[in-house]
């Protein structure tokens, strides 16, 4: 079983900055890929980035170049470094693992069994 907890959500003006964390718990994190995935208000959850096992990365076409995604397997730990932030990117942001270990890093919603609650990023034009 994996837990997750997403933290450094906030309001922040377009162009600014914000980090994202999320804790894992659990031993099997270092072999999960993690992402981050994003939902705006009448919107379906959408993939934003991720992190294979071995530090491969993938991200959506929207945030390439803006944001980075990193893991910390020693503090069980993935981060979303978002910059250059425009309104369009204001979601609830979740961050998920994959059921299967040592996978690629995959945009597809449905290979993450994990998620957590989700943190509320809010970009002011």
């Amino acid at each position: 079983q994996v837990q997750l907890v997403e933290s450094g959500g906030g309001l922040v003006q377009a162009g600014g900055s914000l980090r994202l964390s999320c804790a894992a718990s659990g031993r099997t994190f270092s072999t999960r890929t993690m992402g981050w995935f994003r939902q705006a208000p009448g919107k379906e959850r959408e993939f934003v980035a991720a992190i294979n096992w071995s530090g491969s990365t993938y991200y959506a076409d929207s945030v390439k170049g803006r944001f980075a995604i990193s893991r910390d397997n020693a503090k069980n730990s993935v981060s979303l470094q978002m910059n250059s932030l425009k309104p369009e990117d204001t979601a609830v942001y979740y961050c998920a693992a994959t059921m299967s270990l040592r996978t690629g890093a995959t945009g597809n919603k449905d290979q993450y069994a994990y998620w957590g609650q989700g943190t509320q990023v809010t970009v002011s034009s």
